[in-house]
């Protein structure tokens, strides 16, 4: 879908032209440790290269180039030179986090995230943002977001422009910083420094949908006895709809022939082109109770909207058995095999308007600063507010269940449908908005000093406040299942919660089906509401640290501390799906959603730990230099109990040029509050849905499961027509207060840093290995059961112990428990590998700069005896990598850089790469080979006008994401014809700008 570039990149060239934008920096996500200790281009001009600050990972004091653990850090400004704009976007381009799925604003449109619709969190390992701990200037930042999940710092609280640097922790270290720092720390450090800035960035992707735009402005001022500073931002982030990208269009089948190799996608005979395979609309789904049947098996019945069904597929077949069913005229049954795929209504001008990224519009103000208000005694102070606007469209179906005309008591309203069958009308609508609106704030305040030359203390209180609605349109149950196996009209009658007049539904109607609604109808059908949810802490921290005593190697760098934290969370949902009975039973009036009770609960948090660096040895022959650092944490949790937690680390200087260092800990989560408290929630899911042996034996034909669900679903007792029922599932989840244990993990980490003197050049190797024990989790009503009959354990496998079927309902589903529980282990092992190298050449400085992270294993066993290993699975690669080129010449600067995606594959989980569709043998494809994006950009420095100009393109090649089969097979996740997963980009080929005024 293209669309007029030129006039829309005009309109971005406007946008910008009153404001300007970033410096130039070079590209710096590098080992902090070998960070260019020369190189002023890379340190604030305030910042002196030798100055002894606290690093994330310890709070001794000590040079940033020195630590033992594992650090990257990456410049702000860097992300300029990529063409990224916002934080989020530059931490998840990370290597530490691109191996995994991340949670993004698009995600969080298609999935039920934590903290709820555009949240943006990081997870390093792909451990999850609940075990990365994310600080701001070094001091825990609370979370934010809506719904009852609120548990993460949310990414969108912070503009990229208030950020000069982040340093990212690559180790656990729950001993220095308390519950959360298992798979790492993200610590954002914001500017300092004198004058003021004017910044802009444009970015405008080559089709439409998804441009960026963001202005900054800051200002700060130094003076004798300290600073201030104080920033304004604005960003919005277009709506980049489904329909705005032909890539997620259309969901083809894509699959090939295995002989041949040429493409087997069944065709539409009404467009001549491939099948889209989206969402079904319009259809009646029917449950056949006739002897020798009319109706093909799995068939549901569609109305021929263009007059020409006929020409492709047969009718109903008429005969005398008054069992058979019977139709009115222009009524076709589909779905039941090739020929009748083809002209199945899947793709809906609905699908082409629904979100796939929502629109986000973001405002925010920052205030720092701090004053030596008496000798040794500076007071700081920060203050931080953000409020953002999330908007997604979206689209969905709703059923209801009635009789034919002459079937049991029959249905007057089901007027020319007649046989031994009942229905399912699914109508299609795009009543499905959602939008959210998240005012956070946010306070630290403090007094930091020497209390001589040897030791220094700071003592700080920060509270936040995140206070968040969420509006989404529902549809009211009342008004659905009400009319459930009706007999006739409800006209006279009130509905049974709001008690207003019943009117018939018209489900059988073809313009109701396919979501032509009347406003009277609407008014019946269709609500909205609105949710809130207020998530609040606040804690104390004090520390005092510094040198304690000599030994022959010199002083032991030593500190204490203590920390006190309170975390509340009250969550209410709209009124519409607002659960209200004390006995968790549902009350609430939303049809085919979650619903939920009021979420509500605290914690507090009380913790002693402390730290000191050893000297050991220093100026022997292979021995510079050997320190040891330790550290120790004592935490308390009102609700989770007292934990225990250390680190030992060993930095070894073997020679100035090689250096060896090694981490051993154990971290600590309790957890979060929603996994505590989350209040009683039920959702109901159609069998068919929920049940993967539903008509198992013409879903294997179909190629919608795989061969070992069959054989399991067989021994199950369940023959290969087993039907299902019509009664919905209902999905049971809530918090485990009383249940639940602490998480606990071991992290281990040993590296290499080697900077020879022959050459500008830096190389770190880091091998890491994670393991969370007791890990809290929550898996799904859907995955609890595919996850029982996909499995090799069946019928041992403990996921099958979390439903049943009844006996006295045709076997049915009737209950899945799906609340937080702790399950065996989790595992994440690999290797960071870095380098960074300076050089002069004729056309100017040279900097290349490279990262790599190396998977190895991760293991989930959710019991003790089921292990999944996803490592090397779509969405989580064993390998990503990043190579970055920057060349500068006098006012100029060049920057090319690659972004490695490294091959991944569901085959060997799936059993290989063939299935069956309707009989046939077909290849398809659950892989993806390596994938590479390449972004390039040019700047120039104006020195006396103070002006920056820079201008790019990312995704120079316009990758789009790789293609995979999209039957539903179970493996892999989709959006139209296209992987869906964090790591690939979704925009297409985008030109950026900034401008930078500088005063």
């Amino acid at each position: 879908m293209k669309s007029d570039f030129t006039s829309r990149l005009k309109c971005g060239v406007s946008a910008i032209a009153v404001a300007t934008t970033l410096t130039f920096s070079i590209q710096a996500s590098y080992a902090a440790e070998q960070a260019a200790v020369e190189d002023e281009n890379l340190i604030e001009d305030d910042m002196p290269l030798v100055e002894e600050v606290v690093v994330t990972g310890s709070r001794l004091r000590k040079n940033v180039y020195t630590s033992t653990s594992p650090i990257d850090v990456i410049l702000a400004d860097s992300a300029m030179t990529q063409g990224i704009g916002d934080i989020g976007a530059l931490l998840q381009s990370a290597t530490v986090a691109s191996g995994s799925s991340q949670v993004t604003a698009a995600s969080s449109t298609a999935f039920v995230q934590n903290g709820g619709l555009g949240t943006n969190t990081i997870s390093l390992r792909g451990l999850g943002a609940n075990r990365t701990l994310v600080l701001l200037n070094g001091r825990r930042a609370g979370p934010s977001g809506v719904r009852g999940g609120v548990s993460s710092f949310d990414l969108n609280v912070i503009p990229l422009a208030a950020v000069q640097r982040i340093e990212i922790l690559k180790d656990g270290a729950s001993s220095i910083y308390g519950s959360d720092a298992v798979a790492g720390v993200v610590n954002l450090i914001t500017k300092k420094g004198d004058g003021g800035t004017i910044d802009a960035f444009y970015s405008q992707p080559f089709q439409s949908g998804g441009e960026e735009l963001r202005i900054n402005a800051t200002w700060g001022q130094e003076f004798d006895k300290g600073y201030f500073r104080v920033s304004a931002d604005y960003y919005k982030k277009s709506e980049l709809a489904k329909g705005d990208r032909d890539y997620f269009q259309c969901g083809e089948q894509y699959m090939f022939d295995p002989d041949t190799g040429a493409r087997a996608d069944t065709i539409d005979p009404r467009t001549g082109k491939a099948w889209c395979n989206d969402l079904l609309w319009g259809h009646v789904w029917t449950y056949d109770y006739a002897d020798d049947s009319n109706v093909p098996a799995r068939a549901k019945m569609q109305y021929d909207y263009d007059g020409d069904l006929g020409q492709y597929i047969p009718a109903l077949e008429v005969g005398a058995n008054p069992e058979w069913m019977v139709a009115p005229a222009g009524w076709f049954p589909v779905a039941y095999d090739a020929a009748s795929d083809g002209v199945t209504n899947a793709d809906h001008p609905f699908q082409d308007q629904s979100s796939l990224i929502p629109k986000v519009e973001r405002f925010t103000i920052m205030v720092e600063g701090e004053y030596e208000v008496a000798d040794n005694v500076t007071a700081y102070a920060e203050v931080l507010l953000n409020r953002r606007k999330t908007y997604s469209n979206g689209y969905r179906q709703f059923w209801s269940y009635i009789y034919n005309e002459d079937f049991f008591a029959g249905n007057s309203l089901s007027a020319g449908w007649t046989g031994a069958q009942w229905l399912s009308p699914t109508p299609i609508t795009d009543h499905s908005d959602s939008s959210v609106e998240v005012d956070y704030t946010r306070f630290v305040g403090g007094f930091k000093g020497d209390i001589n030359e040897r030791w220094n203390y700071d003592l700080s209180f920060q509270y936040s406040r995140s206070s968040g609605e969420y509006t989404e349109q529902q549809i009211y149950k009342d008004a659905v299942e009400d009319q459930n196996w009706g007999t006739g009209s409800c006209a006279g009658t009130v509905t049974s919660v709001r008690g207003i007049p019943c009117i018939d539904i018209p489900w059988l109607d073809p313009e109701f089906l396919r979501g032509n609604v009347s406003q009277e109808m609407r008014d019946f059908l269709f609500g909205e509401e609105t949710g809130k949810t207020l998530y609040t802490q606040y804690s104390v921290d004090g520390w005092i640290g510094g040198e304690t005593f000599e030994l022959p190697a010199g002083p032991v760098n030593a500190g204490f501390g203590f920390h006190y934290r309170n975390d509340e969370i009250t969550d209410t949902p709209g009124d519409i799906s607002l659960i209200i009975n004390g006995d968790g039973t549902t009350s609430s009036n939303a049809w085919g959603t979650s619903t939920a009770g009021v979420t509500s609960g605290s914690d507090r948090i009380y913790a002693l730990f402390g730290e000191a660096d050893l000297p050991l040895v220093e100026g022997k022959t292979f021995m510079e230099d050997l320190s040891l650092n330790v550290s120790g944490r004592h935490t308390n949790s009102r609700e989770s109990g007292t934990g225990w937690t250390y680190k030992f680390g060993l930095n070894w200087t073997i020679t100035p040029e090689i250096r060896i260092r090694a981490n051993q800990g154990t971290s600590f989560r309790t957890p979060a509050l929603f996994e505590l408290y989350l209040a009683n929630q039920t959702s109901s899911l159609r069998q068919s849905a929920l049940d993967p042996c539903v008509r198992w034996g013409s879903a294997l034909d179909a190629g919608d499961i795989s061969q070992r669900i069959a054989d399991n679903c067989a021994a199950d007792g369940l023959a290969d027509d087993y039907a299902g029922g019509s009664i919905s599932a209902t999905i049971i989840t809530g918090g485990g207060r009383g249940v639940l244990k602490n998480e606990t993990s071991t992290s281990k980490t040993i590296g290499a840093v080697w900077t020879p003197g022959f050459a500008d050049l830096s190389v770190s190797i880091d091998y890491f290995d994670i393991e969370i024990r007791d890990e809290v989790t929550q898996l799904g009503g859907a995955q609890i059961v595919y996850g029982c009959y996909n499995s090799e354990f069946f019928p041992n496998e403990p996921l099958c112990n979390q439903f049943e079927r009844n006996a006295q309902l045709n076997n049915i589903i009737d209950n899945v428990r799906d609340s937080f529980i702790n399950v065996a282990t989790q595992r994440n092992r690999g290797l960071d590998v870095s380098a960074l190298w300076r050089t002069e050449t004729p056309l100017g400085d040279l900097i290349v700069e490279t990262q790599h992270t190396f998977q190895f294993e991760d293991t989930t066993a959710l019991f003790s005896d089921t292990v999944t290993d996803t490592n090397g699975h779509m969405g989580d690669p064993k390998w990503t990598g990043r190579l970055d080129l920057t060349l500068n010449h006098e006012d100029w600067s060049f920057f090319w850089g690659v972004q490695f995606i490294g091959a991944a594959s569901n085959v060997e989980h799936f059993g290989g790469n063939t299935a069956t569709y309707r009989g046939n043998t077909v290849r398809i494809v659950l892989e993806a080979d390596m994938v590479t994006y390449h972004n390039a950009s040019v700047s120039r420095v104006f020195d006396e006008q103070g002006i920056t100009a820079r201008v790019g393109i990312s995704n120079i090649f316009d990758k789009a994401p790789p293609r995979l089969t999209t039957l539903n097979l179970g493996e892999v996740q989709t959006e139209g014809n296209s992987a869906f997963y964090s790591q690939y980009g979704w925009m297409g080929r985008q030109i950026f700008f900034n401008l930078k005024k500088t005063f």
